[in-house]
């Protein structure tokens, strides 16, 4: 298994070699195995994969590693997939009849589960054996590539988390769910947007064989994981303009509330004062005064952080000064004292012909 960060025992790219099972890298085979799809490329079907003249159907080499006592080390555990056997019968007829030739051993390793709940493909792609993680991809149904591991993470997570697009695509190009959710609540697009992998989030955000052009998502991109943040709000608060715009042109709500105090994307981002990014959700139409479940607004937040500069970006981008949150207090009572941000806001109780007074030198 992987290493741990932090809680995250299988999210590290640094694996500890202690923990890694040596059985995969005694796999001789994997050499023989067809690389990575290029760009446009679908993955390898299973008779180009399988087929070696006079050796069986994994070649001889493959066959004799397949069959070796080392090839999954005992420590991963012994269990093994049974029930998905029965769904290889709804593959195309030629690959079913390549899954028949292989030996009980072989489908076994195949379809091996580790005490973590980790199949082949997961440690494969872990481990980085593209070749590996390829053949399982196009040698498996569905319901296998998804298997959720202990920590509910699909091969399709670690995909994404290990920066592997090329996997991703397969994996999307054979139809996995990409609303699967870890134990963290985190869908694949939350991972690329927590990673700031833009590559990724673009395979996640297009439909399989179609231009690297963002479309407007299946997807739900308003789910929220555990800690009631959509995808949007991750990547703003990661300050990634890139992931923002693939993210709102792809459909992502710009308003939407996080789970658990209702701030949008502009008020996350005024809490981090990325004034690039405040200006660019401004742009695309950002509600100024959009309210958090407290009543405050994101001028509430930059008057309360005596940010002035952040405060007259948002009134001059037409900020209600006068909005009362829960507490019953406008921008103005937060800016008591502070002379740069009372010379921005107007009084809320002095008026001149029915006008309000703003404060000046």
């Amino acid at each position: 298994m992987a290493g741990t960060r932090g809680s995250e025992r299988k999210e590290s790219s640094e694996l500890e070699e202690g923990q890694c099972d040596s059985g995969i890298y005694s796999i001789p085979s994997i050499r023989s195995l067809p690389g990575p799809p290029e760009e446009g490329e679908h993955p390898p079907g299973l008779g180009d994969t399988l087929r070696e003249k006079d050796s069986g159907p994994l070649g001889k080499e493959g066959a004799d590693a397949l069959e070796a006592e080392e090839r999954i080390d005992s420590t991963y555990g012994s269990a093994s997939l049974t029930e998905p056997l029965a769904a290889l019968g709804q593959l195309p007829e030629e690959e079913a009849e390549a899954l028949e030739g292989l030996s009980q051993q072989q489908l076994e390793a195949l379809t091996y589960i580790s005490e973590d709940g980790d199949t082949l493909l997961h440690l494969a792609i872990i481990h980085s054996f593209p070749a590996l993680a390829f053949f399982c991809i196009t040698h498996l149904p569905t319901e296998v590539l998804e298997i959720q591991n202990d920590l509910f993470q699909t091969p399709l997570h670690l995909a994404v988390y290990l920066e592997q697009p090329n996997v991703v695509r397969a994996l999307i190009h054979n139809g996995v769910s990409l609303a699967l959710q870890d134990r963290n609540g985190n869908t694949p697009l939350h991972v690329a947007c927590e990673q700031q992998n833009l590559q990724c989030a673009k395979q996640l955000l297009q439909e399989p064989g179609e231009s690297t052009e963002p479309r407007r998502s299946l997807q739900d991109l308003q789910l929220q994981n555990w800690q009631g943040l959509a995808c949007l709000h991750i990547s703003t608060l990661k300050g990634n303009l890139q992931l923002m715009k693939l993210l709102l042109r792809s459909g992502a709500d710009i308003n939407v509330q996080d789970g658990t105090s209702g701030k949008t994307p502009l008020h996350l981002a005024v809490e981090s004062r990325d004034r690039e990014a405040v200006q660019y959700l401004l742009s695309k139409g950002a509600h100024v005064d959009a309210l958090m479940y407290n009543g405050c607004t994101p001028l509430h937040l930059a008057v309360g952080r005596k940010d002035a500069a952040m405060a007259a970006i948002l009134y001059h981008s037409g900020a209600d000064t006068l909005l009362r949150n829960m507490e019953d207090e406008t921008a103005q009572d937060l800016a008591d004292g502070n002379d740069d941000l009372l010379a921005l806001l107007p009084f809320d109780d002095l008026k001149i012909s029915g006008k309000l007074v703003v404060c000046s030198d």
